[in-house]
């Protein structure tokens, strides 16, 4: 890209952005030192016949050439060495022979780059980066340093997804089942953003990033999947359904949850659906929020020299439910960290069966309740005094309830 009304002021001209394609091709690299070390890469990765002019090079260099990646012809330029090229680099440390090259490029319209001279050449080198989808920005502006710095705010905005644009030509239809993280917009993941901006419809979760669904753009369809304890909610079979209606309408849907879609996300449920009618399916992990949330008050899951291990217990069904999976009294037994979602409603039961069970009374507990937003909040008991405690503090969902030692260690440090 170039700079707006920005003209390099090397030689007055505004430069022609163009990419080449430089696979198979034929390139000529003059010098082997440091300026070369710096752009071979790109030319191996663009797949160019590299064949490097030079009597000596750095050891970055020479390894480059020991691997097979370029060429190496150990000696000076000779005329001939431009034969057959597409394109030419020249970053050797005498001038004359970059001159020498320059010259003969120009004259077997070859385009040419120059380290030393950018004037002098028909090509200018820009600076360059990738993100991680494979995109290539390029930037022009006269000044290198300001080239760099452009390059890297971009390339940084691209990867961390804070800068995306929709995607057309490569884009698919399928469903993306995305992990959006606790609840704080900045915790979803690279990936999970950058499909996010790419999406026709968005089945969001109520414990999706709710700030992300004010940055898409205004053709977007949202769907509203929110599952409100003892509310109004919609059912799962209906969210597979939406799923899979509009993905075989060609759209490309992004079903974006809270924290995990695998961990008590019914992601599997999501995944199944689309598989049996045939619907491809991406699936992003996401930041859990049974060990994010707790990070987020200062409580490690594991700690050395308090706990070697960290269960993870869905509290949805109370414990003489007949549904229920959990072996509480095995889970009493752990000494190490229990870390319980959706349990707010049944913490009573859960913690009268766990002391019942072995567990101590007095072992700490920490309810955090919406963990990394700005709500957040965090009230401290025991599991004798949890259930009154909650009652008492209305708490209500989503929270993460920590059981263990750990919930003190910051009073210890």
């Amino acid at each position: 890209m170039n700079a707006p009304n920005v003209h390099p002021s090397t030689s007055g001209q505004t430069p022609y952005p163009v990419g080449l394609l430089l696979a198979g091709r034929r390139v000529l690299v003059v010098g082997g030192g440091q300026v070369a070390q710096r752009r071979l890469p790109a030319l191996i990765a663009a797949g160019a016949d590299v064949q490097l002019v030079s009597p000596e090079t750095t050891p970055a260099v020479q390894a480059m050439a020991d691997a097979g990646e370029i060429t190496w012809h150990r000696r000076g330029y000779a005329a001939g060495d431009l034969d057959g090229a597409w394109y030419a680099l020249v970053a050797s440390s005498d001038p004359a022979v970059n001159e020498a090259v320059s010259a003969a490029a120009e004259q077997a319209r070859i385009f040419c780059s120059r380290s030393d001279d950018a004037a002098a050449a028909t090509a200018w080198t820009p600076a360059s980066g990738h993100d991680d989808a494979g995109t290539t920005v390029a930037v022009l502006t006269g000044d290198p340093r300001h080239s760099a710095a452009l390059r890297n705010a971009i390339v940084e905005g691209l990867r961390d997804g804070s800068l995306s644009a929709r995607q057309y030509r490569t884009r698919a239809a399928g469903v993306a089942l995305v992990g959006g993280g606790p609840g704080d917009p900045d915790l979803i993941t690279v990936r999970g953003r950058r499909l996010l901006a790419d999406a026709d419809v968005v089945v969001a979760d109520r414990l999706a990033p709710r700030e992300l669904l004010a940055e898409l753009p205004p053709h977007v369809e949202v769907i509203d999947a929110s599952k409100i304890p003892y509310g109004r909610q919609m059912a799962q079979q209906a969210i597979n359904e939406a799923l899979l209606e509009h993905a075989k309408a060609g759209k490309f849907v992004v079903r974006l949850k809270g924290g995990d879609p695998y961990v008590f996300g019914r992601g599997g449920e999501e995944l199944l659906a689309c598989a049996e009618a045939g619907i491809p399916v991406t699936v992003v992990p996401g930041i859990s929020s049974s060990i994010s949330v707790p990070a987020a008050v200062g409580i490690p899951v594991t700690h050395r020299g308090l706990t070697q291990e960290f269960t993870v217990i869905s509290g949805h069904v109370a414990p003489e439910d007949p549904r229920s999976l959990v072996n509480w009294e095995a889970a009493a037994q752990l000494g190490g960290t229990l870390v319980l979602l959706m349990a707010v409603e049944r913490i009573g039961a859960i913690a009268a069966r766990l002391v019942a069970a072995g567990r101590a009374g007095d072992t700490p507990v920490a309810v955090v309740q919406e963990g990394t937003t700005a709500g957040q909040r965090r009230i401290d008991a025991t599991l004798a005094t949890v259930a009154d405690t909650v009652a008492a503090e209305g708490v209500r969902p989503p929270a993460v309830i920590v059981i263990g030692e750990v919930v003190h260690v910051l009073d210890h440090s």
